[in-house]
Parts: structure tokens; sequence; C-alpha cells
């Protein structure tokens, strides 16, 4: 028999995703509280409406363009009509107890906006952790919390200072009300730059070590890709723009500008081998021509976000 609890969807994000959507949605039919589960299809051309036609009880929104992860994201944050938003990516699957441990918690903290998971990567012996939340770096980068640790390393509850869109639970009102996923960031740092503006309203951000899903890590994504370099990179810069004090994102603007352009000198004269994404001057130039385009929009959110009144940015969280 099913435990009571607040209603709550679980919101999957999928783009061409068909090989990967089975498992994610058989684990959260095991599920011991109800809940509904939300798919956002972004516009997937393979055997997806397929697989899902398997799961009659699972609601579909399908886009006519692919919107990104932040894009699906706020799309399932808007259509839900519960208390408590759940994020699962598609290439992960979840425990059984997955969903009540982060509702259990969130009772627990009414201070709360988001209780992120333990994400084990999936198929590792001994287990190892992929995410247990999001840190942020002295460089004000954003990073996986724990990754590679082993789980009895992060075994505590804990405040941290993000929570990973990969599997999380958020207040779906405090999220709408401080705007929710910055969809022009497609892909990647968009659960940093909520769980940034949730704190500053004010909010805290939980981690929940018997919350735990298992990842199939850049399976849908590949990290080594052009990509990922360029989204990482350039959505880093936004996040500092619209949410990190003036000085800190000016310094981060300059430094990857002057960085460029010492790559850019030493490519000239000494023609090194072959860099990674994130160092190749085509891929930092269109970094920063996108970034440059959206300064405008960066801007403008600033001065909604911030000054702020709520918890200040505590690095020291991230540890």
């Amino acid at each position: 028999m099913q435990e009571p609890g607040p209603g709550v969807t679980v919101v999957v994000v999928t783009w061409q995703g068909a090989h990967l959507l089975g498992p994610c949605l058989d684990s959260l039919a095991r599920q011991t509280v109800p809940h509904d589960v939300l798919v956002v299809d972004n516009a997937s051309t393979d055997e997806t409406p397929d697989v899902l036609a398997r799961y009659p009880q699972v609601q579909v929104v399908r886009t006519s363009r692919n919107l990104g992860f932040a894009g699906g994201a706020q799309l399932g944050l808007e259509a839900a009509r519960t208390e408590f938003v759940a994020l699962l990516n598609n290439d992960a699957w979840a425990e059984p107890t997955w969903l009540s441990a982060l509702l259990t918690a969130a009772q627990a903290h009414p201070e709360a906006a988001a209780i992120t998971s333990l994400l084990l990567l999936d198929g590792t012996d001994p287990p190892r952790v992929n995410n247990a939340g999001v840190d942020l770096l002295p460089t004000l980068y954003g990073a996986d919390r724990a990754a590679g640790a082993a789980p009895e390393d992060v075994a505590r509850p804990a405040e941290v200072f993000g929570f990973s869109g990969g599997a999380a639970l958020l207040r779906r009102g405090p999220a709408r009300e401080v705007g929710g996923f910055p969809e022009r960031y497609f892909l990647y740092y968009e659960d940093t730059d909520l769980s940034w503006r949730l704190r500053l309203a004010g909010w805290t951000i939980r981690y929940e070590p018997t919350a735990v899903v298992h990842h199939r890590h850049a399976a849908s994504s590949d990290v080594r890709s052009p990509l990922f370099a360029f989204h990482n990179e350039r959505n880093r810069l936004l996040l500092l723009v619209r949410c990190a004090p003036a000085l800190p994102a000016v310094r981060a603007w300059v430094r990857f500008c002057l960085t460029t352009a010492s790559l850019a000198v030493r490519q000239v004269l000494t023609r090194p081998p072959q860099q990674p994404h994130n160092l190749r001057i085509g891929l930092r130039t269109r970094v920063l021509l996108s970034a440059g385009r959206l300064l405008p929009w960066a801007l403008g959110a600033r001065r909604r976000i911030r000054p702020g009144k709520g918890r200040p940015v505590d690095p020291g969280l991230s540890g």
C-alpha cells in the first residue's frame, strides 16, 4: 500500500532518448508514494512516441522544436499543478524510495526550496558518486559535489549550494516566483542559476543521501563535445552577470577575454598540439559572441535578481 504524501509531479525531459526512457519510467512506476509523471519530449524524431505509448499513465508534452534541458524543465515547471515538482534525467533510474525520501526531507526542512539527490554512476563497482549537489567553487565555476567519492563519504544530509537538475525535488511556488529555469541557457548551468536565485531570495538547498538515483553519466550528452564546452563556458559567464556580485562577475569576463587572447597569441607563435574544446580559439570566440548578444538580457534579469537580501553566496558550503 502506498504512503500518502503531498502532490508531486515528476518531470522527465527527453530528446532522442527512446533507448533510455524505459528504465527511467519503469523506476518511477515503482515509487512508494503517489505522484504524476510528465514527460517533455523535445521534438524527438526517434522512436520516443512509441516508447511513451507503452505508458498511458504518463502525461506527455511535445514541443515543436528542441528547447534543450533548460526550456524543457521550465515547460514542465509551468505545466505542473502540484505543490512539488521533481526532476529526473531520462538517462537515470530511481530507487523505489527516492521520491519518498525527497518529500520527507522537504517536510522536515520547510526553509528548503529544493532537495537534491544522491546520484550514483550506474554500473560502477564499487559504487561511486556522480553528484551529491552542486558546489560553487572559489573560481565561481559550478561543479558536481563529491564526484568520484564513495557514497559513505556523503552519507549525511547537508545544506549545499545548489541542486542537480538530474534528480531533485523543487517547491513549485518558490521556483516559479524567482523566475524558474533560464530557457536561453538551453543546456548546463540552468540548475546552478536557479539555485543561486533561490538562495538570494532567502531559501536553502538541501542534500538528501537516502534519495538514491543511478545515472548513466553522459548517456544523453557528451561532456567531451564542443556542444558541452560551448554551453558550459557561455552559460557560466551569463550566470555570473545575472547572479554574482559585480566585481567577481567583471573579473571573470575579463579573465576569459585575456585567456582567449593569450591562447590566440600562443597558437600563432608555437602552434601547440590539439587543445581541449574549451581552450580552442574558435569555440571561445563563439562563446564571447553569443554571450555578448545575450548580455542585455542577462543585465536586465540582474536588476530583478540583485541586490538580494537572502542567503549570501558561501563557497564554504561546497565542501
